[in-house]
């Protein structure tokens, strides 16, 4: 069983860049979740085999998710970052083709912090 496994998270300045990067990401739907301090885990983005992205609104022009199933990896962009931002980032995989069940499979997480 292929593990799930999440890089490039980093401390950076307000309005920067970071590209984090899931490996083992040969599913059917991926995501991204992030979770802050003192605060509940939230879905930021998934992706379905067929490229259909759903993103949350706090997210949305800023930060992009793409699919190489040729290195079975899965990136986000993540650009303009605030520092509500700051979280630790987790990926996620389920089987449907949907994105419409439950996420059995999660990474270890990589922390982004955003600096005001």
């Amino acid at each position: 069983q292929v593990q799930l496994a999440e890089s490039g998270g980093d401390s950076v300045q307000s309005g920067g860049s970071l590209r984090l990067s899931c490996t083992g990401s040969a599913w059917r739907c991926v995501g991204w979740f992030r979770q802050a301090a003192d605060k509940e885990r939230e879905e930021v983005v998934r992706i379905s085999t067929a490229g259909i992205t759903t993103y949350a609104e706090s997210v949305k022009g800023r930060f992009t998710i793409s699919r190489d199933n040729v290195e079975d990896t899965v990136y986000l962009q993540m650009n303009s970052l605030k520092p509500e931002d700051t979280a630790m980032y987790y990926c996620a995989a389920q089987p449907t083709y949907t994105c419409s069940s439950s996420w059995p499979r999660w990474g270890q997480g990589t922390q982004v912090t955003v600096s005001s």
